[in-house]
């Protein structure tokens, strides 16, 4: 279900620049998510949101830009899409997106977009706009498999779509790469698959590639996980509850064998390993498993 909200802070700001994505504020325009991918670590408990299949939007979020923007007295990339798709269906209706990018456009910020979705394409004018100072557009794509994506993300366009969408912005000179994470465990961490994404990023013009190689897992997100695992891929879940018990961080298998292949195809096609941040490139991202 989808309910409206008011909204009391728009754009969190976070204390030291984010390594991997350079941000220097936080936003989410939407709680809950229609993409309801399986793995997602915002279904746990230490993100507040009660049902995750509910999208709560926060109508007075333009408002809330509006007042907090010219008052920021240190410019700095602005993030969308930590906790909730930002291009989930429901923009489509209500706009809050492209709306929150018309206005950042005006004061002159940067932005990085993480998104699942090619619905960002709406936007492409705005983001050419804000792309004077810098856009940033990642896409996650953790299979090729178009069939197994509508397993796992069944809400998402299919990696297919995400890739076009990727080289139109390619083509029209925004910097855009792909988040290749999570890499679940005993579904996705094949070095054919892992290869496949390396190849598609080189043919569709991405410039980077930030791998993680593995996933979380915690309290509810583990409950709901688990539950899909049992619908979708019948006795895997026995296999994770004895290699992971209760652990947080679950390690793709052979994970430094995926992120050599990784490292190898990457620098075989030029594709690098981190963005080029808007503000100092001096932090290095590291792995996170």
């Amino acid at each position: 279900m989808i309910h409206e909200i008011q909204a009391k802070v728009m754009l969190s700001h976070i204390r030291q620049p984010d390594p991997w994505f350079g941000l220097k504020y936080n936003m989410n325009l939407y709680r809950g998510c229609q993409h309801q991918c399986i793995y997602c670590d915002s279904r746990s408990e230490c993100y507040g949101i009660e049902n995750f299949q509910d999208v709560l939007v926060k109508v007075n979020a333009i408002d809330l830009l509006r007042q907090e923007l010219p008052r920021k007295r240190v410019k700095g990339t602005i993030g969308f899409g930590s906790m909730s798709d930002t291009y989930g269906p429901v923009e489509r209706h209500y706009n809050l997106t492209g709306r929150a990018l018309e206005v950042i456009a005006e004061y002159g910020f940067p932005v990085h977009i993480i998104t699942k979705s090619d619905l960002i394409l709406k936007d492409v004018d705005t983001l050419r706009a804000i792309n004077r100072v810098q856009a940033v557009v990642s896409f996650t794509i953790t299979t090729a498999d178009d069939d197994l994506a509508r397993k796992i993300e069944p809400g998402a366009p299919v990696p297919s779509r995400r890739l076009k969408a990727l080289a139109t912005l390619a083509e029209y000179g925004i910097q855009t790469g792909i988040t290749l994470m999570p890499v679940l465990p005993m579904i996705e961490d094949s070095e054919q698959n892992i290869a496949q994404i390396v190849r598609l990023a080189h043919e569709h013009g991405a410039s980077y590639i930030l791998p993680a190689f593995g996933m979380t897992l915690r309290d509810r997100q583990r409950t709901y996980y688990y539950d899909q695992l049992d619908q979708l891929f019948p006795g895997l879940r026995a296999q994770y509850e004895q290699r992971f018990r209760e652990r947080y961080s679950c390690a793709a298998t052979q994970a430094d064998r995926l992120r050599a292949r990784c490292d190898e195809l990457c620098a075989q096609y030029g594709i690098s390993k981190q963005i080029s941040h808007w503000e100092a490139e001096r932090y290095q991202q590291k792995p996170l498993f």
